[in-house]
């Protein structure tokens, strides 16, 4: 098994049809399917989101990608990746994972101070490498099943293990701390836009069926990232 890109799924609408498509066709059927038991509910659920990524968010992230020059692209996605440390780090300490726990909090210092809020991301070309960790991966690191796979309306794939999990996440982002809501709603729609802009070249690595292919994908990722790239070949 191998994983062909990171997702960053983990946002409202950022995960809607998006989170997926960070890697390349799996084999997997079977498999995934047996993981599936509520595909006649998952899907028309997925339609849904599918439909308004295709005429919302999309067509705004192909915007905002043709008229933001590449460097300003750039520095806010390490931006909005520097305050998502802040969720990895929280997961690496409850995962009992010391190291991973002391390179996130470099990070953050680093990217904070001398990468200017994280605009720059001094870190990475330091050697501290970014982790990816969300509470999910947190209960599957101790032992709790994924359960079936679901589609869950805006917040796209999941499982009912990490669509639980989403919600003690929200307590490591900022934007349940900012009061003033302009500020806080404007925040998370460029949070939301530039992340989806991020993933436009990934949508070719879809083929065949795009609800099997996202599934599966996403699936094996998550496998992926619970066993911390130890995974058997089972899908």
């Amino acid at each position: 098994m191998r994983r062909i890109g990171a997702s960053v799924i983990e946002r409202v609408t950022q995960a809607c049809v998006c989170a997926s498509m960070l890697l390349a066709p799996v084999a997997a059927t079977q498999a995934a399917t047996e993981e599936d038991p509520w595909e006649a509910v998952n899907r028309p659920i997925f339609r849904f989101n599918d439909t308004l990524d295709t005429y919302a968010l999309k067509p705004l992230a192909k915007g905002y990608d043709a008229v933001t020059p590449q460097f300003l692209e750039d520095g806010i996605h390490n931006m909005f990746r520097n305050l998502g440390d802040v969720t990895n780090l929280a997961n690496n300490v409850l995962q009992l994972k010391p190291h991973a726990a002391g390179v996130d909090s470099a990070r953050l210092i680093v990217n904070t101070t001398f990468g200017v809020a994280g605009f720059f991301d001094v870190g990475t070309k330091m050697g501290l490498q970014r982790s990816d960790e969300d509470f999910g991966q947190t209960l599957g690191y101790w032992g709790v099943p994924s359960g079936p796979y679901v589609v869950i309306p805006l917040l796209g794939p999941s499982t009912v293990r990490d669509g639980v999990a989403k919600y003690p996440d929200t307590f490591t982002r900022p934007y349940r701390y900012v009061d003033h809501v302009p500020t806080r709603n404007s925040a998370f729609a460029l949070d939301v836009v530039d992340t989806r802009a991020s993933l436009l070249p990934a949508e070719k690595l879809i083929q065949g069926d795009k609800y099997i292919f996202i599934r599966n994908a996403y699936l094996q990722n998550r496998e992926f990232k619970v066993r911390d790239g130890e995974v058997e070949d089972d899908f």
